[in-house]
């Protein structure tokens, strides 16, 4: 492949990735379907597991020229040029949409709750012909999965989550799995977790003293929200060679009981957007409520288009 080819297959990579990081940004579709629908799901599984921390002992020989070209050599075969490309994109995705959410949140609460809602539940409408409740057990499953969200998304266990790193290293843990697995979106479970308003707001806050550097603006100020980030990146690291690879052991194993339990999980949830509605809705007219079906709607559409794209593609 020449090098002009193989830069304009990188930038596509690239616009595939901000598709993936505008899904994962929002509860709803995963970046693993999007990585579905433009067919580099299977690549990226295998550059994932082909991550080898042997290649950094070239690291010591790049004053050499052949150490060098072993060093290049390990990164093209572990496909680095590809998952950095990717995760680029992915990255230009999510800074943006967290600009977007935390002026959404902060001006249109009501209305993003609807659109959750929307997004939530028309995802968990798409999965359910996975879901199997043919044996006590699985019924049990789902019971307990449906349990669990009800019971986490609440406003007495949610709203009582420190918004701390090491609660928001513990997030990155969790959310990386959906990020990378077909179904459901690593902000879903932010969102769960009561972490998505504040990673949000703390991003933006992040990219905003970042640009300031430019004017003139204090280091300091990246220090509180950077270690948040860090935080976020460690345990999605941690999770990535972790809780991914347990999920994904457990749908090769007990794919219908682990279907079920997630499907559960995003059904259970549902009262999360609700609570948030209400609670930003005290007195609703009729335009209030007309526009947050509306909006609730739409978030449900999105979800079935995107399904439109991927019903030939089976959940693995």
């Amino acid at each position: 492949m020449s090098r002009r080819s193989s830069m304009r297959a990188l930038v596509v990579v690239y616009l595939k990735g901000i598709f993936m990081g505008a899904a994962d940004a929002v509860p709803g579709v995963s970046g693993g379907t999007i990585a579905l629908i433009t067919g580099i799901y299977e690549r990226l599984i295998a550059a994932i597991t082909a991550l080898d921390p042997r290649a950094l002992r070239y690291l010591p020989r790049l004053h050499r020229r052949t150490g060098r070209a072993a060093f290049r050599d390990a990164l093209v075969e572990m496909d680095i040029p590809f998952l950095m490309a990717l995760g680029l994109g992915i990255a230009t995705a999510l800074v943006t949409v967290a600009r977007l959410m935390a002026y959404a949140f902060e001006t249109y609460p009501a209305y993003v709750a609807a659109l959750f809602f929307g997004l939530i539940a028309a995802s968990a409408v798409v999965l359910y012909e996975y879901v199997s409740l043919d044996t006590p057990r699985r019924v049990a499953v789902a019971v307990f999965g449906f349990a669990l969200a009800f019971v986490v998304s609440g406003p007495e266990v949610g709203s009582s989550l420190p918004n701390s790193p090491t609660i928001v290293l513990f997030a990155g843990g969790i959310a990386i799995a959906g990020m990378i697995l077909p179904g459901i979106s690593g902000a879903f479970f932010l969102y769960v977790l009561g972490q998505y308003e504040y990673l949000s707001n703390t991003l933006t806050t992040f990219t905003n003293r970042l640009a300031g550097l430019l004017s003139g603006g204090s280091v300091a100020g990246l220090v509180e929200p950077g270690i948040v980030i860090v935080a976020f990146g460690v345990g999605a690291l941690v999770g990535l060679f972790s809780i991914s690879y347990a999920i994904r052991w457990a749908l090769a194993n007990y794919r219908a009981a682990t279907l079920t339990f997630l499907v559960s999980l995003m059904v259970g949830a549902l009262r999360l957007p609700v609570t948030d509605i209400l609670d930003h809705t005290s007195n609703p007219g009729p335009t209030v409520i007309g526009t947050i079906l509306v909006v609730a709607v739409l978030g449900g559409v999105l979800v079935l288009v995107v399904d439109r794209f991927t019903e030939d593609i089976e959940f693995s």
